[in-house]
């Protein structure tokens, strides 16, 4: 979800190595493949493939040796898709998609507008309030907005063909100055009065989150960049009550980054902290997750690989589905390129049992070679 400067210029596609296709065709043919590893049957892997070509809009139908319409944010090769396995002790993973319905936009605000259509669209279909979004559409989707994002919208595939929806907002719309002003009148609207307090300190604020539908403690999370961080300081992120204790996250963010120096900093990509709030007179998180930037501290996927295989195993889940995923995302070896797995996350929720998340990418336009 953060651009890597190498690959700030321009991408091309490459109709040669998987044939010319469609975004729409790619992407759905990796969701449905990724379905079936998630242990969703092939009706609900239809519903969803139709459900995020549709999402896409007029996207889904550009040819694949056409470069991206758009620089999106959301991916490193500008894909608008991006997937996620949201792993547990107790059963398969959840299966999540992300993706910029506006992606094919001219301008930001035109993104935006894009965006909520595409949300309202799906609240009339799945029956779900928007009530919460509408409150912070004048303020997080102003005209000409600023920043590298509008909105995007994440779909939790559940059996059904219902998904759970969240919408991602730029705290930073109205001027990266005033994102930590605009995120507190934000966070202030939708009834947290408190919750800007209950933040840690960091660089910057790169979005708002809203879980929208069939949730059953709706969250809203909030994400801190944190540039730079010593390892050692990674621990002290959570504003939890009854967290994870600083130890384990220590130790996750080493074993994700491949740091074992206390002294070291995250001098690549920044590490992310994300806080979710559910109860409004509450002024601290009931959530917290540390995002790891992996693709941007390994020389190619086989070592993000091998570092996520060992997380899963070490906090007991089975990292089988994560290797079958790979697979049905490329044809690729994992060491013929690096940030096909882009992110590793741990997550605690009040309540639930701490899950892991990998973030895996599209790779609709191009591939990363490796490192070194």
């Amino acid at each position: 979800m953060e651009l890597l400067p190498e690959l700030a210029g321009e991408v091309t596609g490459d109709p040669e190595r998987r044939g010319v296709a469609t975004l729409g065709e790619f992407t759905a043919g990796q969701l449905r493949r990724l379905c079936e590893v998630a242990g969703l049957g092939p009706e609900d892997a239809r519903t969803y493939a139709d459900v995020l070509t549709g999402a896409l809009g007029p996207e889904a139908g550009r040819r694949l040796d056409l470069p991206p319409s758009g620089r999106t944010f959301l991916s490193d090769d500008h894909t608008p898709v991006e997937y996620s396995l949201a792993f547990r002790p107790d059963g398969p993973p959840d299966l999540r998609v992300l993706l910029e319905p506006g992606c094919g936009a001219g301008t930001l605000e035109e993104n935006g507008r894009a965006g909520l259509e595409a949300v309202h669209a799906m609240s009339r279909r799945w029956g779900f309030a928007t009530a919460c979004l509408d409150k912070l559409e004048e303020l997080l989707l102003p005209p000409s907005p600023e920043g590298p994002l509008a909105l995007w919208c994440a779909l939790e595939l559940l059996p059904g063909g219902v998904p759970r929806v969240k919408v991602y907002l730029n705290p930073a719309a109205r001027g990266a100055s005033r994102a930590g002003a605009t995120l507190r009148e934000a966070l202030e609207r939708i009834g947290h009065h408190w919750a800007f307090e209950g933040l840690p300190e960091g660089d910057g604020y790169p979005f708002l989150a809203l879980d929208l539908g069939g949730w059953e403690l709706p969250r809203v999370k909030v994400y801190v960049r944190h540039s730079g961080l010593p390892a050692a300081a990674v621990g002290e992120l959570s504003r939890m009550p009854d967290g994870p204790p600083a130890a384990v996250l220590r130790e996750f963010a080493a074993a994700a980054a491949g740091t074992g120096n206390a002294d070291a900093r995250f001098s690549g990509l920044p590490v992310l902290s994300c806080h979710a709030f559910t109860d409004p007179a509450d002024d601290l998180p009931s959530g917290f997750t540390l995002h790891v930037p992996v693709r941007d501290y390994v020389r190619h996927d086989g070592e993000a690989l091998d570092r996520a295989v060992a997380l899963l195993s070490r906090h007991g889940m089975d990292p089988d589905p994560l290797v079958r995923a790979l697979s049905a995302i490329t044809g690729r070896r994992p060491q013929d390129g690096v940030g096909l797995i882009a992110y590793l996350a741990l997550a605690h929720q009040r309540g639930r049992p701490p899950r892991i998340t990998a973030y895996l990418s599209a790779e609709a336009y191009t591939v990363r070679p490796p490192a070194g």
